[in-house]
């Protein structure tokens, strides 16, 4: 049957030609020509026309994550490889369908994000630039010197393995003031190429570090509080993102059946797992898994959470892009039991976050904020008894979307750092 308002039989035949342009996922580097067009659909026919197309051609949605989630007037960002344009921005033309592009040429946009500055210059430990991307081996090498130098408030140690052997590190900073404390859980970098979440983790530490013996309100966090911090979640994605393919997302695991890799971490936690929002075919971007905690990068830090759920208050996941500050639940529309506890801090941290330059956020449970999702980490530690549990979806709303560039790393954890702060002090109240 021809979807309404095209002429039968226009639509296979397009998308036939177009799939024979696209080159195989996960092709590596070379972006040159690639663009980043926006769309936002206007009907239902437009609607279902982007999702067919994209289905089929499995391509690379920046925002959402899946076809699945594009709906009538919802932002819709996709990376159109240069030997597709040719065939889908004709195509989508024919079809009615406005686009913006975003990005014109994304391989000038990916050295304008880190620049053309020499190597050595981002290794030096003791002057650090936190204004910069760094890659794993850089943050890896950050935290064991600062483990080393600052031994009072910082304890580097390793939840587990990842799937490619790498050790997952965690920065426990607090005063040792006393033996039990209440704790904090912040992780970044699930997704691999969301460079800023990393970004913003070591932009934490440092103003921790830094600010310990000025800032009161920092004092009193690091007295009666620990942060766990894991700067990259997802390391191999992380790596692979800096190596092979800048737009990777997934973790980095082999499936034997398909030739495809990597799960979404965050798609993987033991939460109505594999329901709405997640796919079952291990090639697409928002893949499950086969089966909860899958990917041993997920199944250590639940470990590692269910161990002190007792002692951790509060789970910061964070992520790029869209601007957002969300709360459960991400898998149902449903109200959250502590539902005003936690829409008051919401609303109090996106107002700080706005007090430094003016950026406003969404905020919101994830299900009507931005779309329902199942299997996140979110939503796994809100339901193992995290009364606070958020995900904040960083800078910016699709300009640069992956590809912030440095210039914007401190506004970003500026703004950033103030909303974790009103949220840290909320927490210390008797509001659970």
């Amino acid at each position: 049957m021809p979807l309404r308002g095209r002429p039968a039989g226009l639509l296979p035949l397009c998308l036939l030609c177009l799939q024979a342009a696209l080159p195989l996922r996960g092709h590596r580097g070379r972006y040159a020509g690639d663009k980043v067009i926006r769309i936002v659909p206007e009907s239902e026919r437009e609607t279902q026309i982007l999702r067919a197309a994209f289905n089929r051609l499995k391509v690379d949605l920046w925002q959402p994550s899946s076809p699945f989630h594009i709906v009538e007037g919802m932002v819709t960002d996709v990376r159109v490889p240069r030997n597709a344009s040719q065939s889908l921005l004709p195509y989508l033309q024919q079809a009615n369908i406005p686009y913006t592009i975003l990005i014109s040429d994304l391989q000038k946009a990916i050295e304008n994000q880190t620049g053309q500055r020499p190597y050595r210059n981002r290794r030096s430990l003791s002057g650090y630039n936190y204004e910069m991307y760094h890659s794993l081996e850089e943050i890896q090498d950050w935290m064991d010197h600062l483990n080393k130098t600052h031994s009072d408030l910082v304890h580097m140690f390793s939840v587990g393995e990842s799937y490619e052997g790498r050790p997952l590190f965690v920065l426990k900073l607090g005063k040792r003031s006393r033996p039990y404390k209440k704790a904090v859980w912040i992780d970044c970098g699930i997704h691999a190429r969301e460079w800023i979440g990393p970004a913003f983790c070591q932009w934490f530490v440092k103003e921790a570090l830094q600010t310990y013996q000025t800032d009161p309100a920092m004092r009193k966090m690091l007295t009666q509080l620990y942060f766990y911090i894991m700067p990259v979640f997802n390391v191999d994605g992380y790596h692979f993102s800096w190596t092979n393919d800048r737009f990777w997302r997934k973790t980095r695991s082999k499936n034997t059946r398909f030739r495809c890799h990597g799960v979404d971490a965050n798609r993987n936690w033991k939460v109505k797992w594999c329901d709405e929002g997640a796919s079952l075919h291990p090639c697409d971007d928002t893949y499950c898994g086969p089966f909860p905690e899958s990917e041993p990068e997920v199944k250590a830090v639940a470990h590692f959470l269910r161990k002190h759920r007792k002692q951790i208050k509060a789970y910061l996941s964070f992520h790029a892009y869209a601007q957002m500050l969300l709360y459960p639940y991400s898998y149902k529309y449903a109200t959250i039991p502590n539902f005003s506890c936690v829409e008051l801090a919401a609303y109090n941290a996106v107002n700080a976050l706005q007090s430094a330059y003016g950026v406003r956020y969404r905020y919101g449970p994830a299900s009507t904020t931005l779309y329902v999702s199942s299997g996140s980490s979110m939503d796994w530690a809100y339901k193992n008894g995290i009364p606070y549990a958020f995900a904040f979806e960083l800078r910016d709303t699709g300009h640069f979307g992956f590809l912030l560039p440095e210039t914007l790393i401190k506004p970003t954890c500026t703004e950033t750092m103030l909303a974790v702060k009103n949220i840290t002090l909320h927490l210390l109240k008797k509001c659970h």
